[in-house]
């Protein structure tokens, strides 16, 4: 299959999907639940990631997509480490004997794509590397449907996929959080951050709304808390989860904005 180029339409493609992702309300609690197990084993991809400049959390939502987070199978695709791969990419690694540790396995998977410190780990350039360890079949043959590798969880994905190698469904929906997602939540809960996100300085000015502890319970309130979070989800590095609570987190990224906490955040 064709390698997609890189260019500056889909970077731009990328990131204004990433800046408008929203995470369906009924799949928070499956995404935060997987993200806490990227966390607990954030030392294990980044011993592996950090051998060739590699962000632990490529590595780690790679594996999440790839084995599920089971750590006796190749990172290539799933299969078992008791043998060499079967599935494509079939019969990795080329070099030792099985079985094979993860470490071995994944760093074989993740050096025999080229993948080092020369590699684009912008935020786009990450999503671009995700979107072509799965393959673009998608983008090339069903370009109406965002890969649901990426996107499956979110406002930009409700179905399309295939179902067994080179078999479409329009209907069937996959089952599993994307890659981007996941990222998405970890970005806001500040997991993690992207280096080429900057804060920009801005002469627009947002609609204000108050510190609160709790969530609010007046939908006006919530509405203009949302759309205080939408308008700081325009600006670089910012990744607020639009929910309409005006908490810490929504006066922390307010902060950078503006220079000041929201009002009646105690810390300002």
């Amino acid at each position: 299959m064709s390698k997609v180029k890189f260019t500056d339409a889909l970077r731009k493609e990328y990131e204004y999907l990433f800046n408008s992702c929203m995470i369906r309300p009924e799949q928070v609690k499956n995404v935060d639940v997987t993200v806490s197990k990227l966390v607990a084993n954030r030392n294990r991809y980044q011993k592996v990631g950090e051998t060739s400049g590699i962000p632990w959390y490529f590595v780690a939502v790679i594996h999440n997509m790839e084995a599920s987070l089971n750590f006796s199978k190749h990172l290539h695709n799933g299969d078992p480490l008791t043998g060499r791969t079967i599935h494509v990419p079939a019969g990795r690694p080329v070099k030792g004997n099985p079985p094979f540790t993860w470490e071995v396995s994944a760093i074989d998977a993740l050096t025999s794509r080229k993948l080092n410190t020369s590699t684009d780990w912008s935020l786009s350039g990450t999503l671009y590397q995700i979107e072509g360890y799965n393959g673009w079949g998608y983008r090339l043959y069903h370009s109406h449907v965002p890969s649901p590798y990426l996107w499956s969880y979110s406002n930009h994905y409700k179905s399309g996929k295939y179902v067994a190698d080179g078999t479409w469904s329009d209907t069937a929906a996959s089952k599993q959080c994307g890659a981007a997602v996941l990222l998405r939540r970890m970005a806001e809960t500040e997991i993690i951050e992207f280096s080429d996100q900057p804060l920009p300085a801005t002469d627009s000015q947002p609609l204000i709304v108050k510190y609160a502890i709790q969530k609010p319970t007046d939908p006006i309130v919530l509405k203009n808390a949302e759309e205080l979070q939408k308008w700081l989800n325009t600006f670089s590095g910012i990744f607020v989860k639009p929910d309409g609570w005006p908490g810490a987190r929504t006066s922390d990224a307010f902060k950078k904005i503006t220079g000041v906490y929201l009002p009646g955040d105690p810390r300002g």
